[in-house]
């Protein structure tokens, strides 16, 4: 008898995380409790910087010190690119800064207000933002939809937009989305303004992997196997390396951010130090 081919996949149950995690309003409310805490304890604070003109292209810039002379990340929050800000995401910094990196975390327009691609350009925006408050280049991080974009940092062609090449060397993405594909047919993909074309020019995992660019991927161990598997396959795409956080799902997988002494935040910090000027 031949062999029985494998069911096709359920795509809206592997990628609608919400509905996987079903404590999942618990968390997001202790992830904006926490921020908030957070920003009013944190001296070295400038908040509500303008990258852009527009009301939520603003970001909020942690520093470990005084001064500016910082090697420094931008940390990009998730939401599917339809939820959230960055005030949900405030005290992920807190990890980083001990080890002397300051982290900007930005906010963006979501969908449907706006497609998935002008994401991507307040996003660059903000890198350049940064780079030339600070002279460096930037460790891109980001969750879920920030990973995503961290990974699009990285891709960018940068001197078209007249900044140095390279600018974002390094990326570590944690439980991104690198394949845009897979969300059509699926109520992810409602308000994304997504078409088969568009899909795939944002999907990181169809871009070559940049030249000299230092890739770690992250994942929960308890997330889909389709999150798994875009986390596997695209740091292989771009030689890269990956791991899986053991019992961790697609929303407490940012809890080790938090913490100076994880082993994500020792990593993610020596991946922050980088040449200075570009």
């Amino acid at each position: 008898m031949p062999a029985p081919f494998d069911p096709p996949l359920d795509l809206q149950a592997q990628y609608d995380n919400r509905a996987m995690v079903p404590e999942h309003p618990a968390i997001i409310e202790g992830w904006a409790r926490d921020a908030a805490a957070f920003r009013a304890g944190w001296a070295e604070a400038t908040l509500d910087l303008a990258y852009g003109p527009g009301e939520r292209e603003r970001l909020d810039l942690f520093r470990p010190g005084p001064g500016e002379d910082w090697p420094t990340a931008l940390l990009i929050h998730g939401g599917y690119w339809r939820a959230l800000d960055r005030r949900f995401l405030s005290h992920g910094a807190r990890g980083l800064l001990a080890h002397g990196i300051a982290v900007a975390v930005p906010s963006y327009d979501l969908c449907p207000a706006v497609p998935l691609a002008r994401i991507t350009d307040q996003l660059r925006a903000a890198a350049g933002f940064l780079h030339r408050r600070c002279g460096r280049r930037l460790l891109a991080m980001g969750h879920s939809a920030g990973g995503h974009a961290a990974a699009m940092l990285m891709a960018t062609d940068w001197p078209a937009l007249g900044l140095p090449a390279g600018l974002v060397p390094a990326g570590l993405p944690i439980s991104g989305v690198f394949e845009l594909w897979p969300l059509l047919g699926t109520t992810i993909a409602d308000g994304l303004g997504l078409d088969a074309a568009s899909a795939r020019a944002q999907s990181p995992a169809l871009l070559p992997a940049p030249a000299g660019g230092l890739l770690h991927a992250v994942v929960g161990g308890a997330e889909s196997g389709e999150f798994i598997r875009q986390t596997r396959d695209f740091a292989a795409h771009w030689g890269g390396s990956w791991e899986s956080l053991p019992g961790a799902n697609h929303f407490t997988v940012l809890a080790p951010l938090s913490d100076p002494a994880s082993p994500l935040v020792a990593r993610a910090a020596r991946m922050a130090v980088l040449p200075g000027p570009g």
